[in-house]
């Protein structure tokens, strides 16, 4: 009914008794008149107490709190004269905690409350005069934030109840949740009076979602409206995570929907025993004169005191009732976490009032002190310093925010064998524990939703495998993310890596994308097949050679070997051996050794051997210019002038390789440039002018030969010698010449391949260029290897 602000509005008033709050009310009376019989704590003084029942209402709290303040008479237990408050134990809820702490929070009047978990009450600045005796729900915000990662739960529902409690624990929940990588796929804050259209919204928004695991941030009365809507809709298979408020809560449990919350789990004060707390439960009866006992009376056993006006169709009461026999959770006592609360905070004040109190006035007829505690500022102090142990050996004490140790135990719903729902300890928290070590589990079996013992799975995507990284989907959370594959060189050797990592330069990744494998190192090697083939011509070509040199040396004094100069013949056949037999240093593993030998015998042999074509070339000229008149000429290029000129150029070459070798020597380089996957093995040269200093030289003595040889081409010769050379020296520079390009431009292995190919080109044309010929008439055509026949021009 919406206000019309014409007359003032009604005082709220309280629709039912909840057996809980009566149990928690008798709890302190249970503890107040303890601590009045015992003669260690406040000897002599005897606490007094007021009770007001609030109905969950923040009008009422504050009523009542000030009712507290200004010494109104609202007792339950009349005392000889008015009296200071010195405490305040109140709320169940945080609302309405936090609504009495800022109003008598100035006052210094302690309160202390045994169910308010907001983690806003641990403002010091707000809340001066707080204490709680429940843990604050920062610390179960994030014991169930470890618990949803525990599980690998990384796409999670939420809801909260809206007030206080719910809105604050559920903000750090998620703040928590997603510092450890969980995603919150929705979070709906609701409240019991909300129209059920606001529930119905909810309910659909747990139909639609894909989410299988919720976190109920909820207060008990709450849920119990959540579930009745939860369960009409028959959502099953829901894996349900709660906080304290109702995870222990038996009347949910034992409620027609037990079955959709089957599996549950959550964080709940640890069970706790009270000795004597039973039979003071149920020592109450009919004939109190306090109106909340009779009201009690009434609701439990549904019947109407004589005393009171009769309503309705309730029987009158018997007078014969019991509660003995009775079990609701007013006299349930093994449920006992919110009541020893309770329990806790009495015995705090009194704790803190027996540290403050030195009796001056002391009544010895009646065995009292008559000193009175009118400081309550004093109390406040002395309950910073409370440090005690409880009955059972629990310790009590508050930090520096007013709040205590955080212990939870781990609870399990599971299905006892009489069919009912058990509260099953699974674990525990313990806040004050390295981080490591807060959470903890023992070694009872879980069920899950559905009676499953299989961890249920909610993600909003598979996790991605090794060889994968995650890529987030645009404008999805971060938990939703596709699985990319790794690139080539990188690789990602955990799940739900978020980046690949790059390979070192001497490896590669592998086929699955999950490991670096070494590259494959490449280089012509003797097992190859172009190895193989390079090896066996080089062979075939020293083959030749020898055979050559054996067929010259078996004719050696036949006029064609005589008239060729034998001794040139010889050596230009052995430069040859060692040319074909340097190609074989360029195959193989390259290593510091053979680099350097390669290249400088080649550069050494081929000088060499082109010093020799260039001699012959040489005598071929001088040979016909001596046959002129008052020509001297072969006095100055006889055999002694011939070995020096060799000599010469040789030892030029071999001076060059000296210097380059000094200086900048060839060595073996992996080269990783050409291919991604695989290292090429090569010898770096070192320094590029020493190498083409060497190819360069080599290049001019074949052109200097190959011009003298075409100066040489017309004389009368008939076995054509000057034109063999020339074509021979032909092919030599127009392989070389073409070996530049291809030098430059092969990768790898084959920039080998093509400098033993030019070798073997090159040393071959000059082999059967100049001595094929010769062997042909040696071998096929003696009757041209005479004399005559050689002075027939």
């Amino acid at each position: 009914m919406m206000p019309t602000f014409t007359s003032k509005p009604e005082r709220p008033k309280c629709k039912s008794l909840s057996y809980r709050e009566f149990q928690n009310a008798q709890t302190m009376v249970f503890a107040i008149e303890e601590i009045n019989n015992r003669a260690d704590i406040l000897p002599g003084i005897s606490l007094g107490y007021k009770i007001y029942d609030s109905c969950g209402s923040i009008e009422m709290a504050l009523r009542a709190s000030l009712s507290l303040v200004n010494g109104a008479n609202g007792s339950q237990m009349p005392c000889q004269r008015t009296n200071t408050i010195q405490a305040i134990i109140a709320e169940t809820s945080s609302t309405p905690t936090i609504a009495i702490s800022a109003t008598v929070g100035p006052l210094n009047l302690p309160v202390i409350s045994h169910f308010a978990t907001c983690a806003c009450l641990s403002d010091r600045t707000k809340h001066p005069s707080f204490f709680r005796t429940i843990p604050s729900d920062y610390y179960q915000s994030q014991a169930l934030a470890k618990l949803v990662k525990y599980f690998g739960w990384t796409w999670v529902g939420a809801l909260c109840s809206d007030n206080d409690y719910g809105n604050n624990g559920m903000n750090t929940f998620i703040k928590a949740a997603t510092e450890f990588g969980v995603c919150v796929e929705f979070s709906e804050a609701f409240f019991r009076t909300d129209p059920r259209e606001e529930i119905l919204r909810i309910v659909e928004i747990l139909k639609k979602s894909s989410s299988k695991v919720i976190v109920a941030f909820v207060s008990y009365s709450d849920m119990d409206v959540l579930l009745g809507e939860v369960a009409q809709h028959n959502i099953t298979g829901l894996q349900w995570i709660g906080s304290e408020s109702w995870i222990s809560d038996m009347n949910i449990a034992t409620g027609k929907w037990q079955q959709i919350l089957r599996g549950s789990m959550g964080f709940a004060i640890p069970k706790a025993e009270i000795t004597g707390l039973k039979e003071f439960l149920i020592k109450l009866n009919s004939s109190s004169d306090i109106d909340l006992y009779k009201e009690l009376w009434e609701t439990i056993f549904q019947c109407k005191l004589p005393s009171q006006e009769t309503a309705g169709s309730k029987i009158m009461c018997k007078g014969n009732e019991s509660l003995n026999n009775v079990q609701n959770q007013y006299t349930d006592v093994t449920e006992l976490q919110i009541a020893n609360n309770v329990y806790k905070a009495v015995y705090a004040v009194a704790y803190a009032l027996n540290s403050t109190i030195s009796c001056s006035k002391w009544d010895t007829n009646q065995s009292k002190c008559l000193d009175e505690v009118n400081n309550t500022w004093q109390v406040l102090n002395a309950l910073r310093e409370v440090n005690f142990f409880t009955e059972r050996r629990e310790k009590v004490f508050f930090d520096k925010n007013g709040d205590p140790a955080a212990r939870y135990d781990l609870l399990n719903w599971q299905q006892g064998e009489d069919g009912t729902t058990e509260f099953v300890k699974v674990g525990f928290y313990d806040a004050s524990l390295q981080p490591g070590f807060q959470l903890s589990f023992n070694n009872i079996s879980i069920v899950w939703a559905k009676n499953q013992h299989q961890v249920p799975v909610s993600v909003c995507s598979e996790s991605c495998p090794t060889g994968t990284r995650k890529a987030v989907k645009k404008g999805k959370p971060v938990c939703c993310y596709d699985c990319i594959p790794c690139a080539e060189g990188e690789i990602s050797n955990k799940t739900d890596s978020v980046m690949c990592l790059k390979c070192p330069p001497e490896f590669w990744s592998n086929k699955w994308r999950d490991t670096c494998v070494p590259k494959l190192v490449e280089f012509l090697s003797f097992e190859d097949v172009m190895g193989i083939i390079l090896v066996l011509f080089s062979l075939l070509g020293v083959s030749f050679t020898l055979g050559i040199a054996v067929v010259f040396f078996v004719h050696k004094d036949t006029p064609i070997v005589k008239a060729n100069n034998s001794e040139l013949s010889f050596l230009l056949l052995f430069s040859l051996t060692l040319c074909f037999l340097c190609s074989l240093t360029f195959i193989g593993r390259p290593t510091e050794w053979s680099c350097m030998l390669r290249h400088t015998a080649f550069g050494i042999t081929f000088v060499l051997c082109i010093s020799c074509v260039l001699g012959k070339t040489i005598v071929v000229l001088m040979a016909f210019r001596a046959t002129l008149p008052g020509s001297n000429v072969m006095k100055w290029f006889g055999p002694l002038q011939q070995r020096l000129s060799v000599i010469t150029f040789t030892l030029l070459q071999f001076l060059i390789c000296v210097l380059w070798l000094t200086i900048s020597p060839p060595f073996p380089y992996m080269n990783m440039n050409y291919y991604q996957e695989r290292i090429i093995l090569e010898c770096k040269l070192g320094s590029n002018f020493g190498f083409w200093a060497v190819l360069g030289y080599i290049g001019l003595l074949a052109l200097l030969c190959f011009i003298l040889a075409f100066l040489a081409r017309k004389l009368p010769d008939n076995f054509n010698e000057a034109k063999f050379i020339t074509f021979s020296m032909l092919i030599f520079c127009a392989v070389w010449i073409t070996f530049i390009p291809a030098y430059v431009s092969s990768p790898g292995k084959f920039t080998v391949a093509v400098e033993i190919f030019a070798i073997l080109a090159s040393s071959f044309g000059l082999l059967f260029c100049i001595f094929a010929p010769k062997c042909y008439i040696i071998l096929l055509r003696p009757e041209q290897n005479t004399k005559k026949h050689m002075m027939g021009k």
